[in-house]
């Protein structure tokens, strides 16, 4: 089964659709220098197509899954809230959904913030509710389900579900959306046959975004980061740094993570240049559940490329039981085997 990979980063997601679903990842699609790095150097023998808007999917590898983890900047609660509108960062869905209108995957897994559930998805020709008429302010049309009705209108159906990443053990929330897609088929959806080929969706997006309204939050303009908020951690007075560390409150949580990586948590803090102490990027790592320098050891990143890539990705054994949940026919007790 091959997968393509659409806004890979270090490729989180795809390590979670290979331990439930298997397959090979067939190509990658990000244009991120620091990812593209990653990309290399776990991927060698992986094309990756770069930017998405200037791809031509007719001349791309077909694939039986595509997972998307589309930029969260413009639905964060700490972002624009933009919403999906032409232009924005989040905007880029209409890119993801060309691919699926065009490649015909039987299976798409899309994850995101948790604002997909609030922001406005952009300007609609929809009342906000069925008795109101006029120009009632206010969004008419959530991101998730611009998201949903697209698939929908592409000939797929969808389930969804939240889940925090310390639902899996890990020592931090990380709230996430996941999406699982899967393709009719005439067997399913006898009613199916003989429509037309679904409409490329970048046409539904075509109107202008009503800005002042997406941007009403006015405490969220700085740049969403993703990053995961650290365990706090307290130091006895006799205990030396890089061990004995008390964890105070989180140190059940912290043992949990480690029993279920199989190794120690990494000293959460390094030297700063300017003297002090500043967040390591080994820890961050470690608390994503990734595999020991996935990306720290990855040559040519700096400490900030590795701290951005590290708190925009995935967490693998989040996004796998998220996709055991989403399809009952497989447990958890079989991905863990």
């Amino acid at each position: 089964m091959r997968i393509g990979s659409l806004f890979s980063g270090y490729g989180g997601l795809d390590l979670a659709v290979q331990r439930v679903l298997g397959g090979r990842v067939a190509w990658h699609a990000d244009n991120d220098p620091a990812a593209t790095a990653v990309l290399a150097h776990h991927w060698p023998d992986v094309p990756n197509h770069g930017d998405v808007t200037g791809i031509d999917w007719t001349g791309v590898e077909p694939v039986e899954v595509l997972t998307a983890g589309f930029p969260c900047q413009d639905v964060s609660l700490a972002g624009r809230r933009a919403g999906l509108a032409p232009g924005t960062r989040s905007g880029l869905w209409t890119h993801t959904a060309h691919a699926i209108h065009t490649l015909r995957p039987r299976l798409v897994v899309i994850e995101n913030v948790r604002g997909l559930l609030s922001a406005p998805a952009a300007t609609r020709e929809m009342e906000p509710c069925p008795w109101c008429v006029g120009d009632r302010p206010g969004p008419v049309l959530r991101a998730l389900g611009a998201i949903l009705g697209d698939l929908a209108d592409l000939g797929y159906d969808a389930r969804w579900c939240g889940l925090r990443a310390a639902d899996t053990g890990a020592p931090h929330a990380r709230f996430r959306v996941f999406v699982l897609a899967r393709a009719r088929t005439a067997a399913a959806d006898p009613h199916h046959l003989g429509r037309p080929r679904p409409r490329d969706p970048r046409q539904r997006w075509s109107r202008p975004a009503d800005h002042d309204r997406a941007t009403a939050n006015t405490e969220g303009q700085r740049r969403h980061q993703g990053r995961p908020e650290p365990a706090r951690q307290q130091r006895r007075p006799d205990a030396a740094l890089g061990g004995g560390l008390d964890w105070g409150p989180y140190a059940a949580a912290i043992a949990r993570w480690e029993r279920r990586l199989g190794r120690p948590a990494p000293t959460p803090t390094q030297p700063g240049r300017r003297g002090g102490r500043r967040l390591a990027p080994r820890f961050v790592e470690w608390l994503m559940g990734l595999p020991e320098g996935h990306v720290t050891d990855v040559p040519g990143l700096t400490r900030a490329d590795q701290l951005r890539l590290l708190g925009n990705g995935v967490v693998p054994q989040q996004a796998a039981s998220a996709l055991c949940l989403m399809q009952p026919e497989r447990t958890s007790e079989e991905v863990a085997a």
